[in-house]
C-alpha cells in the first residue's frame, strides 16, 4: 500500500511540474560578441515570456573623409535597452527542447543610444567627430545554447536612426531607416 501510495504521490509532482508554463530566467548575466562588437549584458524576468535586457558595450562605425577617399573603423560606446517576448518557450518545452538561459524565438523593441564619449580607432592623431543618436529596432531572433555556457543569437529588424545633433551632408539625413543584422557568440555566468 505504502508503494502505491508513493507512486501516485510522484506522478502527482511530475505532472503538476509539466503542467507548469515555461518561463524566461529571472535573471541572466552575461557577455556577447559580434564581429567587431563586444557587449555586457543583464536580462531579467518581467513576466513568463518576457524580459528586459540592458546592454553596455562598443560597436563599430566608419569615417569617410571629405577630403580623400580615407575611411576609418571605429568603435564607440552604446546602451541599450531592450524588451522581448519569448514566444514560443511553451512550444519548445513541449517538444523536450531546451529553455534555459532564455533559448527560444524572440520579438523585441530594441532602443540604443550611442553617446559621444569617446572613441577607439587606429589612427589616434585625426580625433573622430562622433554624432550622437539614438537608434529603435523592431527585431525578430532566435537565442539557442551551446552546452551550458555558452550561446549564440541571431537577430534581424529595420532600424530607425534619429540624430541628436545637427549633421551637414548631402549623403546622409539627420533621420533615416536602415537594416540592421546582428550575429552573436556569447557567455553566460
Amino acid at each position: 500500500m505504502k508503494k502505491i501510495v508513493i507512486t501516485l504521490i510522484l506522478l502527482s509532482v511530475n505532472l503538476i511540474v509539466k503542467a507548469q508554463d515555461a518561463s524566461v530566467e529571472k535573471s541572466i548575466f552575461g557577455i556577447q560578441a559580434g564581429l567587431f562588437s563586444i557587449y555586457t549584458q543583464y536580462e531579467t524576468k518581467l513576466s513568463n515570456s518576457f524580459s528586459l535586457r540592458s546592454e553596455l558595450g562598443l560597436e563599430p562605425g566608419v569615417t569617410i573623409s571629405r577630403d580623400s577617399a580615407d575611411g576609418r573603423l571605429f568603435l564607440s560606446p552604446v546602451i541599450n535597452l531592450e524588451p522581448r517576448w519569448y514566444y514560443n518557450l511553451n512550444k519548445r518545452q513541449k517538444k523536450s527542447k531546451r529553455i534555459d538561459n532564455n533559448s527560444g524565438n524572440f520579438v523585441s523593441l530594441k532602443t540604443s543610444f550611442h553617446p559621444d564619449w569617446f572613441t577607439i580607432s587606429s589612427n589616434s592623431e585625426k580625433p573622430i567627430d562622433f554624432i550622437s543618436d539614438i537608434v529603435i529596432i523592431p527585431t525578430w531572433g532566435i537565442r539557442r545554447n551551446i552546452g551550458k555556457k555558452f550561446n549564440y543569437e541571431v537577430g534581424a529588424g529595420i532600424a530607425y536612426v534619429k540624430r541628436l545633433e545637427e549633421f551637414d551632408s548631402k549623403y546622409i539625413d539627420d533621420n533615416f531607416f536602415t537594416l540592421d543584422f546582428h550575429l552573436r557568440i556569447g557567455y553566460t555566468f
